[in-house]
């Protein structure tokens, strides 16, 4: 596991969105459209406050890699939110104490070796972020299972799918899922 500086993740981004592709491989005529959204999705995270990035791999071939960064100050993450949460979100993201996880990716053939775990950890081990939160496809079974093991809580479903607004993976990131880092 390494740490990628803003410039080293700038530099990388072309092999980033192979590796995106490759994870999320699907239809046939689909990867230039989903490389071309990992990028631009990519270009606007490296440039916003708190941006971390970790990269796993050896012999010169990554595994995964895991990005976020600390949510501005908008509360576009919380529209359409159930108020129900277990935290003040609000109040959180309005004191810059939310860091959102912006993308997990791990190749398959790396994947139930814990990679993705290892990722996430060395990610949010680095943020002085009282809460970490994310966003993913309703009808990505394996996220919310992995998420639900890290120990993460499904906080509601959003209003709508917002490009603005990072997500794990792809399809429609409607939930909204989320985890204290400290007490």
């Amino acid at each position: 596991m390494r740490h990628l500086s803003r410039w080293q993740a700038e530099q990388q981004q072309e092999a980033l969105a192979d590796e995106f592709v490759e994870t999320y491989h699907r239809a046939h005529g689909v990867e230039y459209e989903d490389r071309q959204s990992f990028l631009k999705a990519f270009n606007r995270a490296f440039s916003r406050p708190g941006f971390d990035m970790v990269v796993a791999g050896s012999g010169g071939r990554t595994a995964g890699h895991a990005y976020g960064y600390l949510i501005d100050r908008s509360g576009d993450w919380w529209r359409g939110l159930g108020a129900d949460a277990p935290w003040d979100v609000e109040e959180l993201t309005v004191s810059g104490q939310v860091f959102a996880l912006a993308e997990l990716t791990v190749r398959p053939p790396y994947r139930r070796i814990g990679v993705a775990g290892r990722l996430l950890e060395a990610l949010l081990a680095r943020t002085d972020a009282a809460l970490a939160v994310t966003r993913v496809d309703p009808a990505n079974a394996g996220a919310a299972a992995s998420l639900t093991s890290w120990g993460w809580l499904r906080l509601g479903t959003s209003g709508a799918d917002d490009a603005h607004v990072p997500s794990v993976g792809t399809g429609p990131a409607t939930e909204v899922w989320g985890r204290a880092l400290r007490d």
